[in-house]
């Protein structure tokens, strides 16, 4: 079974972009550190000249997740936007394939957070 992050990679290279993993796991405390408290993937998008930080959760997730990033990770976030770079926040949710059948398949969610005289969060379609 695939991650969430695994899903996210195979999305943005089937998109055209580079990505790689940043998240860290530490062993001796059992958990994974992501870059600056708020990246798991960094990708470069060529077709927007971009650097993007891409933070990866489940679908159920994403209001905790984004709450950390305009939050806990606040300034490290508007540091990341304002040096040019892009946020990210995909979160995966199973969709049935066909009403009324049992196959599902993984859909992300991908939302691009930006910091303009406040937080503002744009919906991105990537069905």
């Amino acid at each position: 079974m695939a991650s969430h992050v695994q899903r996210t990679l195979a999305s943005l290279r089937k998109s055209g972009r580079e990505a790689g993993v940043v998240e860290r796991w530490i062993q001796q405390a059992n958990k994974r550190i992501d870059l600056f408290g708020f990246i798991d993937l960094v990708s470069l998008d060529p077709h927007s000249g971009s650097i993007v930080a891409v933070q990866v959760c489940a679908a159920s997730s994403l209001a905790a997740h984004r709450k950390k990033i305009t939050g806990e990770c606040g300034h490290l976030s508007r540091a990341w936007l304002e040096c040019g770079g892009i946020i990210e926040l995909w979160g995966w949710r199973k969709q049935k394939i066909k009403r009324g059948g049992t196959a599902y398949r993984w859909i992300p969610v991908v939302e691009q957070i930006q910091y303009q005289d406040g937080w503002q969060i744009n919906r991105l379609d990537k069905s």
